[in-house]
């Protein structure tokens, strides 16, 4: 690695730019050469924060000297002569003028703040202005701390006891202040978290990115493991977001409201902690960066880990059939050893880093006693001035070293923008691409035309079909034979739109017209109704046709188990391969598309309820395109298409084919 903090081979713009990506939109369209004008809005909301803070003080200011003029002056001058001070000098025409600026850089990008990006805005304003009142009132507890160590070491009891009561106030405001910060955080991540995912699943749904994308290549890591991607990596991305953008906000404004109070103290102590945090700073992040990689590591392989349990639950009959549970616990064993061994590198690291920052924080402890005991030994300032460097002191230096003791989340955070912005670009890549194929939608047309079209498997220059030439009008049945292996889901595939034919063009139906059954149907997690109309809403059919339906396919014994059509249940593991087929069917005849593709739909089904089945197609008038071995489907075609597996093909009417030869 050649950066502090970054991947292997990735280069710091790289990383800042894959940040931009992730987290602008939220806030302000991603826009070519509007990067600039989002870090000039997060300035311009500092700016705006900073003159509501001054505007609210001096409004407080005044009603308290108005109203309570002797509280004010006993217990709140410093503040109120600051703030005199800042109006009458050139600091007040500054503030003013960095607040109208700020103001009105929102104001011209108003437009490009709307579809609720300016609730965004003033949240993370609200949080910001609550970090700037702790801090404030932090820096306010610096002089009260210097003030209540002079009154008791001087044994100043009335003194002490009044300094003492206004420390109290300052916990009592400062605790709902900072309650809320937290709450208004939270609620800005799950915002964020919430639009985050949806715009994640809105491109990986689109397009059919989820299919053309392979998240289960474990080389692929830019798109491995998508389920993790949207969930956990999302939340720990704007989670970690939120928690870096504040920590850095509040780390700035701790700075600025502490580095003036020290410098004024101490010259030589401030000049000591700039070039001891310059030291320390670089040395942790030249070792902390083999925690990216690392962290980037970890995270793959606990999906994969997941993933592998996941895998042995959906397959669970299956496995239990082959008794297949040893070579099972021997391949999730061996991710658990990846994600172990991972892992104790991890610690090994981790310790390293902790080592190293608790040595630099104890050694910083020292440094306000060794340059601040020499002029408090001389009689240059008193016990409280003393403190109040001290405090001062561990304000900017936890500013100063805000990197540095966020090293090891920082490296998580690193890792986890690589990996969510590398599955964002594939699936914003795959679902906003034009389409390359030649299929063309025609809605106007109630037919299927394939004119030369040659078929290869992606990424493969082996032919499936060479120059195919057919059409499959709306009274066609079309059986499709061959060998197995030859290409006959692949030529479905082609027809449904999901391959893409390397010559030539199809025209086919648009959507909603074409329904696919493959041999094992897929249950989407459910009601039973939900099974029956996918893929179209539930509240399209009545009970009285969903039970309808279930009678024609077959299924009352499904009726009288569970008379409740809401109800859910595992259905893959409850229901037989052929209960699912029949229930495909079911589904066919709801949707009613004017053609039906059937991918050995009926192979776990007996000769007899086939046949009632095909009936019922043939009752509803619908096209069919079947792939099949039985002899016995050849008296529902009307044509054959038989592949020979070279590339090769035949069309054939029904009653001139002889099926023992395929």
């Amino acid at each position: 690695m050649t950066q502090s903090i970054s991947l292997p081979k990735k280069s710091r713009n790289s990383q800042i730019a894959k940040l931009r990506r992730l987290a602008q939109p939220f806030f302000l369209p991603l826009d070519p050469g509007n990067g600039w004008q989002f870090i000039w809005l997060l300035v311009s909301l500092i700016f705006c924060v900073g003159g509501i803070v001054l505007i609210i003080l001096t409004g407080v200011v005044e009603v308290l000297e108005k109203f309570q003029p002797v509280l004010t002056e006993k217990y709140f001058g410093g503040v109120a002569n600051t703030i005199t001070t800042i109006w009458d000098s050139l600091w007040g025409w500054i503030f003013s003028a960095l607040f109208f600026i700020g103001s009105a850089s929102f104001f011209t990008l108003r437009q490009q703040l709307r579809n609720k990006r300016w609730i965004h805005w003033i949240l993370l304003g609200v949080i910001v202005l609550m970090l700037l009142a702790v801090n404030g009132i932090n820096a306010g507890i610096g002089f009260i701390a210097r003030d209540l160590t002079n009154a008791l070491v001087q044994k100043q009891q009335e003194g002490f006891y009044r300094i003492l009561g206004i420390y109290a106030c300052c916990f009592i405001v400062a605790l709902p202040i900072r309650v809320s910060q937290i709450f208004f955080t939270y609620k800005l991540g799950i915002i964020w978290r919430e639009w985050l995912s949806r715009s994640l699943i809105s491109d990986y749904m689109s397009n059919k990115a989820y299919y053309v994308l392979n998240p289960n290549d474990e080389q692929e890591t830019d798109v491995d493991n998508p389920d993790q991607r949207i969930s956990d990596d999302t939340r720990a991305f704007t989670g970690q977001s939120l928690t870096f953008t504040l920590g850095v906000f509040d780390a700035i404004l701790t700075f600025s409201l502490n580095i003036i109070i020290l410098w004024s103290i101490s010259t030589q102590l401030t000049l000591s902690l700039f070039g001891y945090a310059a030291f320390a700073t670089t040395i942790l992040l030249i070792a902390g960066k083999n925690l990216v990689r690392i962290d980037f590591d970890q995270l793959r392989y606990e999906a994969d880990f997941r993933y592998g349990l996941v895998h042995v639950r959906d397959n669970a009959e299956s496995i239990a059939f082959y008794s297949g549970e040893e070579p099972e616990k021997a391949e999730t064993q061996r991710r658990l050893i990846t994600v172990v061994r991972n892992f104790n590198l991890l610690i090994i690291w981790r310790v390293i880093i902790d080592v190293m920052r608790r040595s630099i924080n104890y050694a910083g402890n020292f440094f306000p006693y060794l340059i601040m005991a020499i002029p408090y030994f001389a009689g240059e300032i008193d016990y409280g001035r003393f403190i109040q460097a001290s405090f001062a002191f561990s304000m900017v230096e936890g500013s100063l070293f805000f990197v540095v003791n966020q090293i090891e989340e920082l490296a998580k955070f690193t890792a986890g923008i690589s990996r969510l912005e590398g599955f964002q670009s594939k699936v914003e890549q795959v679902s906003k691409q034009g389409s390359t194929n030649k299929v063309v939608i025609n809605s106007s047309e109630e037919s299927i035309l394939i004119k030369n079209a040659d078929l290869y498997p992606p990424g493969s220059n082996r032919p499936i079909i060479n120059d195919l030439t057919m059409s499959i009008d709306k009274s066609e049945r079309l059986l499709v034979v061959g060998p197995s292996g030859c290409g006959k889901t692949s030529l479905l595939r082609m027809i449904c739109g999901l391959w893409t034919p390397e010559n030539g063009s199809i025209e086919r139906p648009e959507k909603g017209e074409l329904l696919f059954i493959p041999q094992k149907p897929y249950m989407l997690l459910g009601s039973l109704r939900e099974q029956l109309c996918y893929p179209t809403e539930e509240n399209r059919f009545s009970d009285d046709q969903l039970k309808a339906v279930l009678h024609e396919v077959y299924l009352d014994s499904l009726l009288e188990r569970y008379p409740d059509l809401d109800i859910k249940q595992d259905w893959p593991r409850i229901l037989s391969l052929g209960e699912q087929q029949r229930l495909a069917f079911g589904r066919l005849l709801l949707n009613a598309p004017r053609f039906a593709v059937l991918d050995e739909a009926t192979s776990a089904l007996d000769v007899k309820t086939e046949e009632h089945l095909y009936q019922l197609l043939k009752k509803r008038d619908l096209a069919v395109i079947s792939v099949g071995h039985r002899p016995t489907l050849i008296e529902f075609h009307s044509s054959v298409l038989e592949l020979v597996g070279d590339g090769s093909w035949k069309l054939l009417p029904s009653d001139s084919y002889e099926f023992d030869k395929s």
